[in-house]
């Protein structure tokens, strides 16, 4: 035997786990449909380096990993889409053609080369009613999932993905869906990311021609305010005054917003 020889299983265990610790290293990517279409968040620093992108009409692209092979795979898909819907009709450009191109090229490249890429890669086509809408997670080895509802992907994806599960339910708003999109990025206790370091984006079923649309400024602003804004709880009703006592003893005095501070309660 060779010196150096290691099996074809160990091999491929050494890629596998090569790239899921660069995966993991990335922020996560949530990627989730609501009522008017699907919508696409990401912590993202970064103002030029995009992880969120439009593909080709219906279909928008997020990604994590490292930045220069998930953006080779990108600019590959939209070569793709755009000469078969020049050569053939926009209508035969889907996200499922686009999720194939993508899983051959990543089995390939896992199979063939010394490197796996580091990258895990999510296609979404949104469709004319929300039963056509379609979401593929793809990974790094080519394999392709068809996910329903919502889709996490970086970082710590298992536990973000059990926040969604917890919060995530059908035809949900614009704004609601940002809010379970936000509580399933930010760990229990732990700050939400910052408004300028959010990447939003959604592909809305509601737009002429192009469905991809980014959320920025103003837009973001409003949205995120009413993500936060909670219905307002009914405030108790104000307990009767007791009754004087029989030896005439007044009642205890009361504030006239609640009880009186005894210096109990924390600053």
């Amino acid at each position: 035997m060779p010196f150096g020889y290691a099996s074809p299983e160990q091999i491929m265990r050494d890629k596998a786990d090569y790239a899921r610790k660069g995966i993991a290293r990335g922020r996560s990517v949530v990627v989730l449909q609501y009522v008017d279409g699907i919508l696409f968040v990401a912590p993202n620093p970064s103002r030029a380096l995009h992880k969120i992108s439009e593909i080709y009409d219906r279909i928008g692209f997020a990604a994590v990993g490292r930045y220069n092979e998930f953006e080779e795979l990108r600019l590959g898909g939209i070569r793709y889409a755009d000469i078969n819907g020049y050569s053939y009709d926009r209508s035969d450009v889907t996200g499922r053609g686009l999720a194939n191109l993508y899983a051959s090229n990543l089995g390939r490249i896992f199979t063939e080369s010394i490197k796996s890429l580091e990258v895990e890669v999510v296609v979404a086509e949104v469709g004319d009613e929300p039963d056509g809408d379609a979401i593929y997670r793809l990974t790094f080895d080519g394999s392709v999932f068809d996910e329903h509802g919502f889709a996490a992907m970086g970082g710590q994806a298992d536990a973000v993905l059990g926040r969604l599960k917890e919060r995530y339910r059908e035809s949900m708003s614009l704004s609601d869906a940002l809010e379970v999109a936000l509580a399933a990025l930010t760990e229990p206790g732990g700050e939400r990311p910052p408004v300028e370091q959010l990447e939003v984006a959604v592909l809305d079923r509601n737009r002429e021609h192009r469905k991809f649309k980014r959320l920025t400024g103003a837009r973001l602003d409003r949205l995120l305010a009413a993500s936060a804004a909670t219905p307002a709880v009914d405030e108790p009703e104000s307990p009767a005054e007791p009754p004087a006592k029989g030896n005439g003893e007044k009642p205890p005095p009361t504030g006239p917003d609640g009880p009186v501070d005894d210096g109990s309660s924390p600053l």
